[in-house]
């Protein structure tokens, strides 16, 4: 006697919808600039010295990319110094901040989470992902489910086969 077994998927046959938040991260090169390196021995702005410095920069190497500006050094800088480093780049570039890598990557993910459509999560399970090979900034998991608390029916968190429950509406 032959009996026949089907191999089912019951976690595509749930209507559970994955979701992983690293499918938003923004594609691009990711590149600091210190001011400390267009400071007069590192600690103190000369404005000539200073455009110069900014005018050699070449809007080429930044091309696609998303740019931080930080200043490493104990120096008080003017603002408009950020203003032109930046009015330099911003034909180029995805993107400038001020701040740390960190706070690019927290501001990408915010205006990404931000601009995305989730229509298709309205009523649904949805489990977001827990383990990735790109870091995720915590703000990331907060903002989201602001975002899919009002419109799903419910959350979870983690894998398929050991998930969180988070909410169930």
């Amino acid at each position: 006697m032959s009996e026949e077994f089907e191999i089912r998927n019951k976690v595509a046959e749930s209507g559970l919808i994955n979701f992983d938040l690293t499918d938003l991260v923004p594609k691009g090169a990711r590149i600091g600039i210190d001011l400390k390196d267009y400071l007069f021995e590192g600690m103190i702005l000369k404005e000539k010295d200073f455009r110069e410095k900014v005018a050699a920069i070449n809007p080429e190497d930044y091309k696609d990319a998303f740019v931080y500006i930080y200043n490493s050094a104990d120096a008080i800088v003017p603002l408009w110094a950020y203003f032109l480093i930046t009015a330099k780049l911003t034909d180029t570039t995805k993107k400038v901040v001020f701040g740390n890598k960190e706070d690019l990557e927290v501001l990408l993910m915010h205006n990404a989470i931000q601009s995305y459509d989730f229509d298709d999560f309205i009523g649904k399970r949805v489990l977001v992902k827990g383990c990735s090979d790109k870091e995720i900034p915590e703000n990331a998991y907060i903002e989201l489910v602001e975002q899919l608390k009002p419109i799903v029916k419910s959350l979870m968190f983690g894998e398929a086969c050991s998930n969180v429950p988070i909410f169930k509406n």
